[in-house]
């Protein structure tokens, strides 16, 4: 895990696609992806492309088609993703290529913030699945599927109902220096603060990460300018 005071405050979202073809693409695709990919409908689903020790490099929203599968993912991680892919392509009839899209699951900071979902920016922090709530490890993870790359961490936290010590929120303040003030107000130096943001007239609004103990503590109730809500 890193510190990083970088903001996204850019108001589009822009996607590539992953896309896999080839008699094999499912299974290896079913090896490296935490989704079940083969009991996929014709929506598709989020899937979470994970390091080897359980953290997330990115989300994908997969589709299927005739022939193999389309991984869409941020396109500024489009390039890590696909290298992530290859390192475990071997020997295996699927061919995996890069290509640009022009729409994606979001497409706005704001959707992306009104909806809770990590990006980029998100990802960038270093974090295991949990961090980013219940509902997005429901949406995104098969724990049922079989084994997949980074399953052995994230399936540990899942069975022994950890807490982990980061929780991915969405907050509203006056601009982006107060809520990064409460943000990392709490908790030992590392990855909290605010990483995704936009402005709604007067107020800022965005995404970020605040650790355990800031909820319920005073700092957080006597900041009465910012509110910091928990993605579940």
């Amino acid at each position: 895990m890193k510190e990083t005071t970088d903001t996204v405050t850019e108001s589009s979202v822009r996607w590539s696609s992953i896309v896999a073809r080839g008699p094999e693409a499912e299974p290896f695709l079913q090896g490296q992806l935490s989704q079940d990919v083969s009991t996929m409908n014709t929506s598709g689903a989020w899937a979470l492309l994970l390091a080897p020790d359980g953290i997330v490099i990115t989300s994908c929203h997969v589709s299927t088609s005739p022939d193999g599968y389309d991984l869409a993912v941020p396109r500024v991680l489009g390039d890590v993703a696909l290298e992530r892919l290859r390192r475990f392509l071997l020997r295996t009839k699927c061919t995996l290529e890069l290509v640009e899209r022009e729409h994606g699951p979001f497409n706005t900071v704001r959707e992306q913030i009104d909806a809770g979902l990590p990006g980029a920016a998100e990802f960038a922090r270093g974090l295991t699945p949990q961090c980013f709530g219940a509902s997005f490890v429901t949406s995104a993870v098969s724990f049922t599927k079989g084994c997949f790359t980074g399953q052995e961490l994230v399936g540990r936290l899942d069975a022994r109902g950890s807490s982990v010590p980061w929780r991915m929120v969405r907050a509203t303040g006056p601009n982006e220096a107060r809520m990064g003030d409460v943000l990392t107000s709490k908790g030992p130096a590392g990855v909290s603060g605010l990483t995704t943001s936009t402005h709604d007239g007067d107020s800022v609004v965005g995404l970020g990460f605040a650790h355990r103990s800031l909820f319920g503590s005073s700092e957080l109730e006597l900041a009465v300018d910012v509110r910091v809500e928990e993605i579940v």
